[in-house]
């Protein structure tokens, strides 16, 4: 799809995916930014430098050596940069929601972690996220393949606000899943993990169709 370069930085339209992210999250008042990069960092940080350009503060924290840490390894690479919590974004998908009401949500419910999740009618192309009965804190993960055609469910829109305790109890040094290992661990120890609601569409750009989706999307919101 964009092999001469990563994904944060594929083209929609004129403008880099990321790009619109950070603009996104600039618009409702984020200032500072810590991007995890791994392969082909340095376009990244060649194209966003220290984010002055964009009105913002960009740091990075970086996968030395070409290694792959998963997306809580790479989290905790960067565990100096909760301070005592942060807002944390896949860099590959799009949430068009008031962030501020998802900090207000996680505050409120007082737990190590709070996962935006998003409704979707036919959930059988993706894995789930399993919530109690008031919908208001996650209790384990459906693999897409237990989703009968047609069923809906609540899915992982790529959104979450972590405490630094959480991002402490991720192993250091060896690839690390967040939501295969880390989330069930946290869950596992009694811990709890808040979930926040939302109808608004969430965007993956990971395979060439969904990329094509997000380009026409961004383009009519223009």
């Amino acid at each position: 799809m964009v092999a001469d370069r990563p994904k944060g930085l594929a083209p929609i339209g004129d403008t880099p995916f990321l790009r619109i992210q950070i603009e996104l999250l600039k618009r409702q008042g984020a200032r500072r930014f810590v991007l995890c990069v791994g392969h082909q960092a340095e376009q990244i940080e060649a194209y966003f430098g220290d984010g002055s350009a964009l009105g913002v503060s960009v740091a990075y924290s970086v996968e030395a050596g070409g290694k792959l840490m998963g997306t809580a390894g790479a989290l905790r690479l960067a565990v100096q940069h909760f301070a005592p919590r942060a807002m944390v974004m896949n860099g590959d998908t799009y949430l068009d929601v008031s962030y501020a009401d998802v900090l207000a949500h996680h505050l409120s419910a007082g737990t190590v972690g709070t996962l935006a999740v998003s409704r979707l009618d036919d959930a059988s192309r993706f894995g789930t996220v399993i919530l109690d009965e008031s919908e208001r804190f996650v209790t384990g993960f459906r693999e897409k393949q237990a989703t009968p055609p047609g069923h809906g469910g609540w899915l992982n829109a790529g959104v979450y606000v972590l405490e630094r305790e959480l991002i402490e109890t991720i192993p250091a040094g060896r690839p690390v899943s967040i939501e295969r290992e880390t989330f069930p661990a946290i869950l596992n120890a009694g811990e709890k993990l808040a979930a926040f609601r939302c109808r608004a569409p969430f965007y993956d750009i990971g395979t060439p169709d969904d990329f094509r989706r997000f380009q026409d999307v961004y383009r009519e919101l223009q």
